[in-house]
């Protein structure tokens, strides 16, 4: 089974950040909206399917959404806002797990297993 997946850390409070609303796109259409859990993971994968149609998808994390709703001070406009992470899918047999360690004003990500 071929899938997509995510996952966000907060790096500033060193804990799982729940709550983060997050976008998937494919060929700029949107598939799927999910909100991270206490674990900061989606409930399911965002895609899980036989086969992924290969080509240049795109994970976009409701950044500023997240901390304002945590009550972190952050500048207006914030520095970071929505985190876009744009990748591509080769391997339509493949999983890809796109994690984000985020702060305020840094983020990171890599293809995770």
């Amino acid at each position: 089974m071929a899938r997509i997946s995510t996952h966000v850390l907060d790096t500033s409070r060193g804990e799982p950040a729940r709550g983060v609303a997050i976008d998937l796109h494919f060929c700029e259409k949107l598939v799927k909206t999910a909100v991270t859990n206490m674990d900061g993971r989606t409930d399911q994968p965002l895609v899980s399917a036989d086969r992924l149609e290969t080509g240049v998808y795109e994970l976009t994390f409701h950044a500023g959404d997240y901390f304002r709703a945590r009550g972190v001070a952050v500048t207006a406009p914030p520095f970071l806002d929505e985190v876009v992470v744009r990748f591509g899918v080769a391997d339509p047999n493949g999983n890809y797990h796109v994690p984000l360690l985020l702060s305020p004003y840094g983020y990171s990500t890599y293809r995770g297993s």
